[in-house]
């Protein structure tokens, strides 16, 4: 297996954002998270993009040679490739070609658990197939993870019919459309509780589900792999003073994430949409965490989102602990620079430093529209005393001398009215609320 990454020289076609040896690396790490042999790479200058082959022809005849000399099957080139090129490489090369949307396709194949997930990712592998005429339809045969590219049964190079694809896209819409439904009934349900919901985003790898099970003693797959997590999770975190929350963790992203995934996901990531609060996890010890996390914001701007809304999203600097002395030093500087909102939280999730910070931010980023009411309730009343201590943020509790418990809690300002009529609860005045 061959990756290769092939960029426009700065200057020529989009711009540029991270270094071709980050590039070349994530490459690899695509490659390897499928189980991938990796016996040649490198990159790959282009002063312009040829229509038939993509690269110039010393090039094409330079990797054919690699391709002989180890023996390879498969050439992973790191670019969007049209039918034709894709078509005239494969027969300079004899070996399969597949190009960044391709594999990434295949990766969601294999991580896919769910019914939801197989679903979303045959619904991206079918739209992405039908725009590729020269590539072949496996007649819905295969029964292991992934989409065709790499082998298996059903894989017989059988001219794509268009019509069968179509049929099938619509079919899976209808079901994804009933997934949608289902998903949008327990949000409801959710509301009815009710536990504000915190949603992880970050560039795949970031560590957002080992972070997930630091913050909820889960045991959610976590390796140092790309898109080690595809289906969503999610979990009850109760926050310093008792309040709860529901983490969600998802799917992480990337660069030149294939259009048809972010559409075919787009159910599982209005988990992130509806969120109260938006936790974007980075990796602080990558060398273009600044890149990545412009790409993250790409995404989330796919969705609606505008990653400048640093009343909605913290941002959480995560593995500090790979980081020197010095890297330390320069990462809390910065973070202390940024005031208000914009105030980063470093954290290791690995190790757990910062984590405490983590929970007092998102707890403190909650509090601010909820309302505070002041109880009075009878000591008999221990059912209601309890559900105030499940459903609210009990901020004082006083015991009076006529027995009476007297509590002050903050909740959401659609559950004050209900809490005032069954508590006959008053509410604080602003003023006094926010000294």
């Amino acid at each position: 297996m061959v990756p290769y990454l092939t960029r426009p020289k700065p200057g020529e076609g989009a711009e540029v954002r991270r270094t071709p040896e980050a590039r070349l690396d994530e490459a690899a790490g695509l490659a390897r998270a499928i189980d991938l042999d990796v016996v040649a790479s490198g990159t790959v200058g282009l002063s312009q993009i040829r229509p038939a082959t993509y690269l110039g022809t010393g090039k094409v005849e330079e990797i054919e040679g690699l391709v002989k000399a180890n023996d390879a099957g498969l050439v992973f080139v790191d670019a969007p490739l049209t039918p034709v090129q894709q078509r005239n490489l494969e027969k300079a090369w004899a070996a399969k070609v597949i190009d960044r949307t391709a594999l990434i396709l295949e990766i969601f194949g294999q991580r896919a658990r769910t019914k939801e997930g197989v679903l979303q990712v045959e619904l991206a592998h079918l739209n992405y197939q039908r725009s590729r005429l020269v590539r072949s339809w496996t007649h819905l045969e295969r029964q292991r993870g992934g989409f065709g590219f790499l082998g298996g049964p059903g894989e017989t190079q059988i001219e794509a019919d268009r019509r069968l694809i179509g049929e099938r896209i619509i079919k899976i819409e209808r079901e994804l459309e009933q997934v949608k439904r289902t998903r949008a009934l327990h949000r409801a349900s959710r509301k009815k509780v009710p536990y504000p919901v915190v949603a992880l985003v970050g560039y795949t790898n970031a560590g957002k589900s080992t972070l997930f099970n630091r913050l909820t003693a889960a045991k959610v797959r976590a390796q140092d792999l790309l898109f080690a997590t595809l289906d969503p999770t999610l979990r009850v975190v109760a926050l310093p003073g008792g309040e709860r929350v529901i983490l969600s963790d998802t799917v992480g992203f990337i660069s030149d994430l294939p259009t048809q995934l972010v559409a075919a996901f787009r159910a599982t990531l209005e988990e992130v949409i509806e969120a109260d609060i938006i936790l974007h996890v980075r990796d602080m010890s990558h060398e273009d965490a600044d890149a990545q996390a412009q790409d993250v914001g790409d995404v989330l701007a796919d969705l609606g989102i505008d990653a400048d809304d640093h009343g909605r999203l913290i941002e959480v600097w995560n593995k500090i602990d790979r980081l020197d002395e010095a890297g330390r030093t320069r990462v809390f500087n910065v973070a202390e620079r940024r005031t208000g909102d914009e105030h980063p939280v470093p954290v290791s999730a690995l190790t757990g430093e910062g984590i405490d910070a983590l929970l007092d931010a998102i707890r403190q980023r909650l509090s601010r529209e909820r309302v505070t009411l002041m109880l009075d309730l009878d000591p008999s009343d221990g059912e209601g005393l309890g559900w105030l201590y499940r459903h609210s943020e009990v901020l004082e509790r006083r015991d009076g001398e006529n027995g009476r418990v007297h509590l002050a809690v903050r909740v959401e300002p659609d559950r004050a009215d209900g809490i005032e009529r069954r508590f006959g609860a008053r509410r604080m005045a602003k003023a006094r609320r926010d000294g």
